[in-house]
């Protein structure tokens, strides 16, 4: 019996499927400039709609005679009179004369209430001793002391700076030493479990922790050192934003009064900013690493 000789093909068996992992996340796309830039306006818009409105009703109601425009003008003639004072001078000079004294006021403020907060939030002993004082001027309004501070001081510059100082250095203060004695205990026990000294552990934990609620005090100190020196200025002074107000008002020249309040304002927001910005580039350990 004879047999064909032929080609015989063998296949080979097919690979094994391949096992189903665990579903992988996606990668995250990196925004690109366009899209930063739109977030970026958006972001910008939704700040600013309600100022715009805002100004806007200030511009329409005086003009369809809602409110009385004499002593509510519109806010384009306010904008007339803020030019008129800035072409003039007046503005600058009362200006640089409110900021001198705020920011004086207010770094003092922190120079003191920062380290000493530390030290009575710290040291339960200083606490203890100063306690009773604390609590007996934090609750006596600076504007109430203001006439003490001119009788002793003066109606001159020292006066000013020192209720602003006094008015400031209490939310500084007070939020520092709430910052110290809220330090989470666990940080405190993991610290104390490697033996840190206490200089080191004050160093390398309290004082990280505290940053935060350290800044938040700051921030409210900034916005009362303009708005408790403005009240001073009203009362004996001879230059400044409030001088500028009270002289407006009492001349009647009414749209330069609120040409000098929308001047407080901003100058309110734009400290207010600077801290923002501070306190983020302090505190910047605290964001997240994908953030």
């Amino acid at each position: 019996m004879s047999t064909d000789i032929g080609t015989v093909v063998e296949t080979a068996p097919p690979p094994p499927a391949p096992r189903a992992g665990p579903p992988t996340a996606p990668t995250p796309r990196t925004p690109t400039a366009r899209a930063r830039v739109a977030g970026w306006l958006l972001g910008a818009l939704s700040k600013t709609v309600a100022i715009a409105v805002l100004l806007g009703v200030w511009e329409v109601a005086p003009r369809l005679d809602l409110v009385d425009r004499t002593f509510l003008p519109p806010f384009s003639e306010v904008l007339d009179a803020w030019f008129g004072l800035l072409e003039n001078g007046q503005l600058a000079a009362n200006t640089e004369a409110s900021l001198s004294r705020s920011l004086t006021g207010f770094a003092l403020a922190v120079v003191v209430g920062v380290p000493l907060g530390l030290l009575i939030g710290w040291y339960r002993p200083v606490a203890r001793l100063l306690g009773p004082l604390l609590e007996l001027f934090r609750n006596t309004a600076a504007l109430a002391l203001l006439p003490v501070f001119v009788l002793i001081l003066g109606i001159g510059e020292t006066s000013k700076i020192s209720i602003v100082l006094y008015a400031c250095v209490w939310p500084i203060l007070l939020n520092t030493i709430s910052a110290v004695r809220s330090v989470d205990p666990t940080l405190l026990r993991l610290a104390r479990s490697l033996d840190l000294p206490a200089p080191r552990l004050f160093q390398k934990v309290i004082l990280p922790a505290s940053v935060p609620a350290v800044f938040t005090g700051i921030r409210l100190a900034g916005a009362v050192s303009i708005l408790v020196l403005v009240a001073a200025e009203m009362v004996g002074a001879k230059a400044g934003l409030g001088y500028l107000i009270n002289a407006s008002q009492y001349n009647f020249a009414i749209p330069q009064m609120y040409a000098g309040i929308v001047t407080i304002s901003v100058i309110g927001v734009a400290f207010n900013q600077l801290l923002v910005a501070l306190e983020r580039r302090f505190t910047a350990w605290r964001a997240p690493l994908g953030g």
